[in-house]
């Protein structure tokens, strides 16, 4: 007597078998990939008006030195933005909060484009740095997500996405100033980021969370979580002094390009920005290097590196050739930084969303500082005295934690 044919329903080939972890791996792959994009747009939202200070300036009748504060109002509202809106990663529905946050910045991107004065702008670009927090929400995600051993991999991959985001915002950000005006620029990234941050909204998961305190009781969490965490303190504050030599010599290298010293145009100073895609290609490196030697060997070779590249940004300011290598050089010591300590932030405690609010918002709190004191520097001791911030910013970092507490 024949057997029964199988049923189809418990028929498993070997080809299906190998498919379905190949379609979650491509699945995977392409949800990566979208947080890295939409990370890199609304990243750019808070340096878009670094490359464009000159242009601002010609336009309200003043120098570019006199609204460099412009350039750190919006660091101090990502700041802002973060205290309030990024401790919710760990309680709130992800995907309601980016999609209403994308809207408020899209909003707030418009009336930038259309501010009738320099303070009608800077309210415009706080508040659009406030609520542009979107990358700051997906990498807890991401990490949460990703397999142990490929965790800082794909933290890197969503921060190349920031830091390209970044240098787009100073290269296309120059060039379309340039050509159409400071005021399209904003426009453009409205639109740009309308569109990625709702697609993006649209494809998280869907979470059903317990609401559990309020917007405030994360903000004041923080002192205590970081008391409790000497690794996350370590890590805030190291990052808080890169971030800030950084941020000094980053912010202010539109005046020195577009001064006496070189003469260059908007548009061409902007194209210096294309020294920043080798934050693009460190990251990925950065992230097996702290899969495999640990967070706090690549920290210190970070340092090391950033505190070789301050004297040559100080020879930059005649020979720019040194100035092409020391760009180089802070870019890749800064995103090896960035991942190694956001790596170690989001795995240090179990609340991820607040531990990465604490690193974030010292990190940024540092540069917003930083870039604050460099506008006067420039203006009083020239380009010596941002490169005598951006090296006192290292020191500090780095002195305050070198002791084990």
């Amino acid at each position: 007597m024949p057997s029964p044919a199988p049923s189809r329903a418990t028929t498993r080939t070997p080809a299906m078998t190998v498919a379905a972890p190949q379609r979650a791996d491509r699945r995977s792959t392409l949800f990566l990939l979208l947080i890295a994009v939409c990370t890199a747009v609304t990243a750019a939202n808070i340096y878009l008006a670094a490359p464009l200070l000159p242009l601002i300036a010609r336009d309200n009748g003043t120098t570019a030195s006199a609204v460099a504060w412009i350039a750190s109002v919006a660091q101090l509202g990502y700041a802002v933005g973060l205290l309030f809106f990024a401790p919710l990663g760990d309680s709130a529905n992800r995907r309601r909060l980016v999609g209403g946050l994308t809207v408020v910045t899209t909003v707030a991107l418009v009336a930038a484009a259309v501010a009738p004065g320099t303070g009608a702008l800077a309210v415009a670009v706080f508040v659009a740095a406030a609520a542009t927090v979107i990358p700051q929400l997906l990498v807890p995600l991401v990490a949460q997500r990703a397999p142990a051993e490929r965790r800082a991999r794909h933290v890197a991959a969503v921060i190349a996405g920031l830091f390209t985001g970044i240098v787009a915002a100073r290269v296309v950000g120059g060039l379309a100033g340039q050509a159409f005006g400071w005021r399209w620029v904003f426009a453009g990234s409205a639109v740009l980021t309308l569109v990625l941050g709702l697609a993006t909204a649209v494809v998280l998961p869907s979470e059903h969370r317990p609401r559990t305190g309020s917007l405030l009781s994360g903000i004041a969490a923080l002192p205590g979580l970081m008391r409790r965490s000497p690794d996350l303190w370590r890590a805030c504050l190291r990052q808080a002094g890169m971030f800030g030599a950084w941020s000094a010599l980053w912010t202010s290298l539109a005046l020195l390009l577009t001064g006496p010293a070189y003469g260059l145009s908007t548009a061409t100073a902007g194209l210096f920005g294309l020294f920043g895609l080798a934050s693009s290609a460190v990251a990925p490196l950065a992230g097996g290097l702290v899969d495999r030697f640990g967070a706090q060997k690549v920290v210190r070779s970070a340092y090391l590196l950033a505190a070789v590249s301050v004297p040559l940004f100080w020879l930059g300011g005649h020979v720019m050739a040194a100035l092409w290598v020391a760009a180089l050089a802070i870019h890749a010591a800064l995103v090896a930084s960035h991942v190694a300590n956001q790596t170690l932030a989001l795995t240090t405690t179990s609340t991820p969303a607040a531990a990465n609010t604490a690193y974030v918002v010292s990190g940024f709190a540092g540069g917003a500082l930083a870039s604050l004191l460099a506008g006067p520097a420039f203006g009083h001791f020239g380009w010596g005295g941002v490169c005598a911030v951006a090296g006192l910013w290292l020191v500090i970092g780095w002195g305050a934690t070198a002791v084990r507490r």
